[in-house]
């Protein structure tokens, strides 16, 4: 049986890790360096950064300092912000990158996913998708952190995601995000139980059972959690082995 995975989330501005609720009330969450360091140390699976400004102040994600993070890890790294061409990942890529997360971009232009997946393998395309229910009970896609509504369902672009060569969803609830009352159960289970891919469950994680929640109910192949980490209510050594009593399969 396959590993589950732990993935603490970097989200950047201004050189900084941040973290807000619901998108919104950014505050300072410490060194991204630092932080990067740390959870690796701590037996953290992979490590996601995440340049969230970047697509909306129309610029490139940090190249620089995706180079010092991955001098400073030895897990698997996954960047995004502002990525939308072949040269903005091999770019990356040789900065320390393993992964790259494609979110704008990709949906105003769903052929850039295919053209990534062809040139650098589809395990190294991971599609971002910020997704809200609405009032209708429907789950829509979201552009440029979370500040444009679609009127695309999250399942039917996960899906098309998928058909274009993306080798996995990282799919975060914004209704869900920093409130810590636990991970959008529902539409997580809908993409993991219907996609040939790994999803990585993001926003609302609080508590210790609440990762057991996402892995068990909603089947997520990871779960990625931000402020829980960076303020140190939850150590992953202790989730890890929390987990691992609750009989999910944990690497050590």
């Amino acid at each position: 049986m396959l590993t589950k995975r732990i993935i603490p989330c970097l989200d950047i501005k201004d050189g900084r890790t941040v973290k807000g609720i619901n998108f919104e009330n950014i505050r300072d969450a410490g060194d991204p360096i630092e932080l990067g360091a740390l959870y690796a140390a701590q037996g953290a699976d992979e490590l996601v950064f995440l340049d969230i400004t970047a697509t909306n102040e129309r610029r490139k994600t940090l190249s620089e300092l995706v180079n010092n993070i991955s001098h400073h890890i030895n897990i698997p790294f996954t960047v995004g912000g502002g990525i939308s061409s072949v040269e903005d990942v091999r770019v990356l890529l040789q900065n320390g990158a393993d992964k790259i997360s494609v979110n704008t971009s990709a949906f105003n232009n769903p052929a850039l996913l295919n053209q990534l997946a062809l040139e650098f393998g589809s395990q190294c395309i991971v599609l971002a998708i910020d997704t809200k229910m609405e009032p209708d009970g429907n789950w829509y896609v979201y552009l440029n952190g979370g500040r444009i509504k679609t009127n695309v369902l999250c399942n039917d672009w996960a899906r098309q995601g998928v058909d274009l060569g993306v080798g996995e969803i990282l799919l975060t609830s914004m209704n869900n995000d920093g409130t810590k009352k636990g991970f959008a159960l529902d539409i997580t289970r809908q993409l993991a139980t219907s996609l040939p891919v790994p999803v990585i469950a993001s926003g609302g994680a609080g508590t210790m059972d609440h990762f057991v929640d996402v892995f068990e109910d909603a089947r997520a192949d990871a779960a990625l959690a931000a402020s829980i980490f960076h303020y140190k209510e939850i150590e992953i050594p202790v989730l890890k082995q929390y987990l691992s009593k609750k009989g999910i399969f944990m690497r050590f």
